[in-house]
């Protein structure tokens, strides 16, 4: 298979051979839900290649490449009225520089503007000096009103990628930095009344928007308040990303191949990349598009090895700038958010559809927010509001790493990425845990009275989970669900690698006041606790398991091998 991992140009991904999962039954959908869409889901899912592939569908001058690039997916056996019937400009703003102040981001924004309107203009044929007079417009505005003068008449479909993309960036960096770009008067506002003047009047027949999150849509809603967000409807929760049975069916060549078990390779991609709902309601969840692409590419066929990391840099580093925006607002309410998460496992909020910040940005702002990004995902609605939780084992990864920084940050400490790697290793090839309870106290030692005095055993749990996701050697369950008993962390061999060890750990917590009377009774306990989990059948045939009991009173750790 030729996967096109990266790639978001439908014309390329379809004549050059490429797979291609068929999601054109949803342009046809769109077609029917209105005429102004906003559909916005989290990074790298697949939006770019939705958006391109209505673009060579709409476009009048790809009318003759209708049968190539469509013949054989849904829009070709089941044509609308509007297809080949448009003509079509396409703008994103990834591109836009941010960072280095109010007039590079004008300059750069106006830039883009005109890029797009001139490469349409040149695309249909119209006169070289429409070209040059959309340069001497002065503002991002006055060049979309030339254009709409110069092309009054035409059928035309504007596709918008990306559109908060700078956006997220400045609201991360300066709150009031955005205010000033997105708020009254500012220049993106004033483009995007522009933009509601000309479907009006019709000089925009067809508008469709792509994004990350609705944080610029109340700011201009007095300037922009004709789109329809389909972000949270029940009809496109699957318009982007892989289904189940799309996922099952890109595997099977490698199950062919190796020999794998279909159900057990679908096991292991569902747990890393599957998990996010965006109508809470919905039956089914979906799978990040890009994050199983990238397994496929990069899946070692010579060895049947998964690819070593199981996340792209690439999709990583994204994730990792987004997570910046956990400083929006109240930094130490957003860790407790934070914390609840990697503790609880869920936090509820009333999920919100915009967002205004002139009134402040709470918790459900901030829970709100992280969903629309795919840090979280509901689950189910309760009367408080939507119940959120991590979606998938890539995004539980992201959690613990963006935790220890948060963890050094507040408490002024710094833990060693080498020596945990030591550590692990140790544990992984010696059955030598000793290293790692050595890196855990030496942490419980550095934290803070004020995170001291909140401690337990779930406080403990978080943090030894802290300490072993920051190496990918196993695949790290806690409180996995085995007959109805919950061990507190197994570690288990995952490919690529090869370990002479796994491990079940047993983390119990004695309160100082209880002395050494309660530290006795939670260590009896503890052994006999482990001791029936390792007589679970799907424990029992788990090949070189080793059995752990950890004991702590949030300052000290006492280890006891019960096998």
């Amino acid at each position: 298979m030729k996967i096109p991992y990266g790639l978001s140009n439908f014309k390329q991904v379809i004549s050059e051979g490429y797979v291609y999962v068929d999601k054109t039954d949803y342009i046809a959908k769109l077609e029917a839900a209105g005429r102004h869409l906003i559909l916005l889901r989290p990074r790298r899912f697949g939006k770019s290649l939705l958006l391109s592939a209505m673009e060579y569908y709409y476009d009048i001058a790809h009318q003759d490449d209708f049968e190539a690039l469509f013949g054989n997916l849904y829009l070709g056996k089941h044509p609308t009225p509007l297809k080949s019937s448009y003509q079509v400009l396409f703008m994103e703003f990834s591109g836009i520089a941010t960072g280095q102040g109010f007039e590079r981001l004008y300059e750069d924004f106006g830039r883009e503007i005109a890029q797009a309107l001139q490469k349409f203009l040149s695309r249909y044929g119209y006169p070289e000096s429409t070209l040059a007079a959309i340069e001497r417009e002065p503002s991002p505005q006055s060049q979309m009103k030339y254009f709409f003068r110069v092309t009054d008449g035409k059928k035309i479909l504007l596709l918008i990628d990306e559109y908060d993309h700078f956006a997220n960036t400045i609201l991360a960096d300066d709150l009031r930095l955005f205010q000033q770009v997105m708020g009254k008067g500012g220049f993106v506002r004033s483009f995007y009344e522009t933009l509601k003047t000309a479907t009006q009047r019709g000089a925009i027949d067809r508008l469709f928007v792509t994004g990350v999150t609705p944080i610029m849509l109340d700011s201009m809603t007095s300037g922009f308040n004709i789109g329809e967000n389909l972000s949270l409807h029940e009809d496109f929760n699957e318009a982007v990303g892989f289904t189940k049975s799309e996922v099952a069916g890109l595997l099977q060549p490698l199950v062919d191949a190796c020999q794998f078990d279909p159900d057990a390779l679908l096991a292991d991609i569902t747990r890393w990349y599957n998990g996010y709902r965006f109508y809470p309601k919905a039956l089914d969840t979906v799978y990040n598009a890009n994050m199983v692409l990238y397994f496929l590419k990069n899946f070692r066929r010579r060895d049947c090895s998964y690819p070593d990391p199981m996340l792209d840099e690439n999709i990583a580093s994204d994730y990792g700038k987004i997570l910046g925006m956990f400083s929006i607002g109240n930094r130490d309410d957003n860790f407790t958010v934070l914390d609840d998460l990697i503790t609880n496992g869920e936090v509820t909020a009333q999920q919100r559809r915009k967002f205004d910040f002139e009134k402040g940005f709470g918790r459900d702002d901030f829970i709100s927010l992280v969903a629309y990004m795919g840090f979280v995902s509901p689950i189910k609605k309760s009367l408080a509001g939507e119940v959120f939780s991590i979606p998938n084992y890539v995004m539980q990864e992201l959690y613990f790493q963006y935790f220890k920084v948060e963890l050094e940050r507040r408490n002024q400490m710094t833990i060693s990425n080498q020596a945990i790697a030591f550590a692990v290793e140790a544990l992984a090839l010696q059955d030598d845990i000793q290293p790692l309870v050595a890196e855990m106290v030496q942490a419980l030692q550095l934290l803070s009275n004020r995170d001291a005095m909140g401690m337990d055993e779930k406080h403990v749990k978080v943090l030894l989970l802290t300490l072993l996701y920051q190496t990918s050697v196993y695949f790290i369950q806690s409180e996995r669900e085995i007959n109805r008993k919950y061990p507190d962390i197994m570690l288990l061999e995952r490919s690529p690698f090869v370990v002479d060890h796994q491990h079940l750990i047993e983390l119990k917590y004695s309160r100082q006041t209880d002395g050494e009377t309660g530290w006795q009774a939670r260590r009896q306990a503890g052994i006999e606790q482990v001791q029936g989990y390792l007589q679970l059948p799907t424990i029992a045939v788990l090949p070189k398991l080793s059995a752990w009991l950890l004991i702590s009173d949030g300052v000290r750790v006492e280890v006891v091998k019960v096998r």
